[in-house]
């Protein structure tokens, strides 16, 4: 689970969100930084303290436009960090309401990291320049050199720090999860679903998160007055769903769906595509997807509909 170590001072936030993420390399600011644009902030990486003041003041002028801002700072560049903390504290006494967030993890968790990517470390100093395209791990000496070399950098801006957080046992989604329960806000866009439904005979799309085959059904397509109809067609729907096989796949499909969604959304996923196939996409699964998206309404889940194929045949 996260350590998370929280200022006695940290500021209260207003109506305008500043987030400044810091914290060693290989810690996850990365991750942190595009979880913060999925709650939609506007995130600026590798940022010199100096700029935060002129950001903020444009987006003051922006109307309203820019009310969430978030700001990565390194190592990557040690000169920008000389005027961290005199610039920090001149906004914090200005009276700008800026949380400042440092991720760590220990240096065996950051070592292992490092050699498990195959990624240099931004403080590793190199004699010879020439890389391969696929780089040896560094040796472990020299990552711990420059991992020391990057705290003494940074122990400015983890002093300064209103929340630290350790990554050392979290996963990619759980340091996502973690960002979002702090800067989440209740209005925040919720998971996305599509239903998707397609033809087998056009192709599998590629897209899918689950893939449903109606092809057991009765097609409509054998039926002369259904034919040139599509399963948005009120005769074609009523004549699918009045099988019970269909009215049976709706229900345990809806219900595998009431168990997944929330399961989904809680690791982080921005989007699901529920896939519902028949032969040609104009039929069964038009008709079986729209009375799919009319049920997980009924559960509070805003899913948009799509029919890929619906103009082909069969």
């Amino acid at each position: 689970m996260a350590t998370v170590r929280t200022s006695d001072t940290a500021p209260a936030r207003d109506a305008k969100q500043v987030v400044v993420i810091s914290g060693m390399a290989g810690a996850g600011k990365t991750t942190a930084a595009r979880a913060l644009e999925d709650l939609g902030f506007f995130v600026v990486d590798n940022l010199p303290p100096t700029l935060i003041e002129t950001l903020l003041t444009l987006s003051d002028s922006s109307g309203g436009g820019l009310s969430r801002l978030a700001f990565v700072i390194d190592a990557r560049e040690p000169q920008f960090l000389k005027d961290f903390g005199p610039t920090w504290d001149r906004l914090r006494a200005a009276g700008h309401q800026l949380m400042l967030v440092f991720l760590d993890a220990s240096d065996d968790a950051l070592v292992r990291r490092f050699q498990e990517t195959r990624r240099r470390h931004p403080l590793d100093v190199r004699v010879d320049e020439t890389e391969s395209v696929l780089p040896a791990p560094a040796s472990e000496v020299g990552l711990r050199s420059a991992i020391a070399r990057e705290r003494a950098l940074l122990a400015d801006v983890a002093m300064r720090a209103d929340v630290i957080i350790d990554t050392k046992d979290l996963s990619v989604h759980q340091l996502k999860r973690t960002i979002a329960e702090r800067f989440g806000l209740d209005t925040e866009r919720r998971l996305s679903v599509t239903v998707l439904s397609f033809g087998f005979k056009h192709g599998v799309p590629t897209e899918l998160d689950l893939c449903f085959d109606v092809r057991f059904l009765p097609n409509p397509f054998f039926v002369e007055e259904l034919r040139p109809l599509a399963g948005t067609d009120t005769a074609v729907r009523d004549f699918v769903l009045a099988q019970p096989d269909a009215q049976g796949f709706l229900t345990r499909v809806d219900e595998l769906l009431g168990f997944l969604l929330p399961r989904f959304e809680h690791e982080g996923k921005s989007y699901v595509t529920v896939a519902v196939g028949c032969t040609g996409g104009r039929h069964r699964s038009p008709a079986l997807a729209d009375a799919l998206v009319e049920r997980l309404g009924a559960r509070g889940v805003a899913a948009r509909v799509v029919h890929r194929d619906i103009g082909g045949s069969g």
